[in-house]
């Protein structure tokens, strides 16, 4: 099951088009880093850092914390709840993300 996961995620990731994010100016990754740090001390700060990792987070959960889905981005293919994996990637993708994070700004 957790393959199969892994593998939606990483096809929605490709779907995306977050699969180039790697290839972004390298000024970005610093900042986008920062987002991701952020992402987990907030976890961390309402004590959900383990369950996230370890089960996902549910959209509807994402959402009441305050992200919001990037304006044109189609979720239609992310799964629910979404893989911590496919989490930290978005949070790395800076204007690419599929979600806006509060903690970003």
């Amino acid at each position: 099951m957790i393959r199969t996961r892994t593998r939606i995620a990483a096809a929605a990731l490709a779907a995306a088009g977050l699969t180039a994010v790697g290839a972004s100016a390298a000024s970005a990754a610093p900042a986008d880093g920062r987002c991701q740090a952020a992402g987990i001390a907030t976890l961390k700060s309402i004590g959900a850092f383990k369950a996230v990792r370890d089960n996902g987070v549910a959209i509807g959960t994402a959402v009441s914390l305050g992200v919001t889905v990037r304006p044109g981005a189609d979720i239609s293919g992310v799964p629910d709840p979404i893989p911590f994996k496919l989490l930290l990637a978005d949070h790395r993708a800076g204007d690419n993300s599929l979600f806006v994070y509060p903690w970003c700004g």
